[in-house]
């Protein structure tokens, strides 16, 4: 499911598009009137889509695409007045009066893609940090050293290792260090 945040400065507004939105299956997770409301529920997620008018209370939406995390996306519903500083601005919007089938149609491929990039992003291996690349080439050398092994076969017996006692190869790698006898 995609968090999808509606913040609109009238209520009636947001609980209307709101209400559009779940009426075509889109689930929304919170409705705000505020930037900072919308910027903090944000922050509370991992990634989503922030439905929005061009201007609320507290700031504009330029300030709030400034305030929200990275894998979040944003739909301005802009006037016809501030339609081109939206365009220019390089976020997805789209201009009043609003046609329903267009508005459900960005809703949905953007949702689309943000599930998209999230299994992206799960699928990505997670990158090591430097000490925990060192620990790694450390046991690796040592298992070279003291088995006879080539870096190759050092590795494949430290991920071997590693799956058969089901932690992770850096953990293993500080076992093999520590304990280099038992191995």
């Amino acid at each position: 499911m995609v968090n999808v945040i509606v913040l609109f400065a009238k209520i009636e507004e947001a609980k209307s598009i709101k209400n559009l939105l779940v009426r075509h299956g889109i689930n929304v997770t919170q409705v705000c009137t505020t930037g900072a409301q919308a910027a903090q529920a944000a922050d509370a997620c991992d990634d989503g889509l922030i439905i929005c008018g061009y201007q609320y209370p507290d700031m504009l939406f330029s300030e709030l695409a400034a305030n929200i995390p990275d894998y979040f996306d944003m739909l301005v519903i802009a006037s016809r007045v501030h339609y081109e500083a939206c365009r220019e601005s390089g976020i997805t919007c789209l201009p009043m009066p609003l046609r329903t089938q267009d508005f459900i149609n960005t809703v949905s491929l953007t949702v689309e893609n943000i599930l998209w990039e999230r299994k992206k992003r799960k699928t990505k291996p997670k990158e090591r940090t430097e000490d925990e690349k060192k620990v790694i080439k450390a046991a690796k050398l040592k298992l070279m050293n003291d088995n006879g092994f080539d870096e190759q076969g050092a590795h494949r017996y430290l991920q071997k290792k590693s799956m058969d006692n089901g932690i992770n190869i850096v953990e293993m790698a500080y076992m093999i260090l520590e304990h280099t006898a038992l191995f």
